[in-house]
């Protein structure tokens, strides 16, 4: 894709625009809910998870015991309110993809409402790939939500199945394999979007 695909409207630095914690959810109850219950279902129980693009929230069922949670955001204090994180670190992708992480060190991981901001989406997502171990899932879910001016162009002129259709295609593009999407369109509330692929 050209590069022009993954500019934004508004190129100031990400770690200003982050500088200042956001204690919101930017998905209903029931978003949150289906995301929950897909976690429950696909991130495996006294795993080690990586939390990516994480906040001082990260939807994991209450009732899952995991072996650790590692979490990675833009905003140190909204990771540090996050109860469920074992450790966390704060670090832009868009200027550094690569993880501070081991090979394969990861048992599942998952990224909620905040793909649409990646400007190297294939290096973030081969990253993952890299530190997850061979068989384990990759959960990525986004609605309609977003902060426009920071959300990629190519993102924002897609429709929300195509959105779909270009996360797959970053995680195939990334080496991820078995990858499938699934869609939750209540008649009230926030519409969601999940694509799962395998590493």
């Amino acid at each position: 894709m050209p590069q022009a695909a993954f500019e934004k409207a508004d190129p100031s630095s990400d770690a200003e625009f982050y500088a200042c914690p956001r204690f919101v959810t930017h998905i209903d109850d029931g978003a949150i809910a289906t995301v929950t219950q897909v976690y429950r279902e696909r991130l495996p129980q006294g795993g080690t998870v990586l939390d990516l693009m994480s906040s001082w929230v990260s939807h994991l069922p209450e009732d899952g015991a995991y072996a650790s949670v590692i979490g990675h955001g833009m905003n140190a204090e909204e990771l540090a309110a996050n109860p469920r994180l074992s450790r966390w670190f704060v670090q832009d992708l868009n200027i550094e993809p690569a993880l501070p992480l081991g090979e394969g060190e990861f048992d599942g991981a998952c990224l909620c409402v905040s793909v649409q901001y990646l400007q190297r989406p294939v290096e973030v997502f081969r990253e993952v790939g890299r530190v997850l171990r061979p068989g384990a899932p990759f959960v990525v879910s986004f609605s309609n939500r977003c902060f426009p001016t920071k959300a990629v162009a190519i993102w924002q002129s897609l429709s929300a199945p195509d959105q779909q259709r270009l996360v797959a295609a970053y995680m195939r593009a990334a080496g991820f394999t078995h990858v499938a999407g699934q869609a939750s369109t209540p008649r009230q509330g926030d519409p969601l979007w999940i694509v799962i692929g395998t590493a």
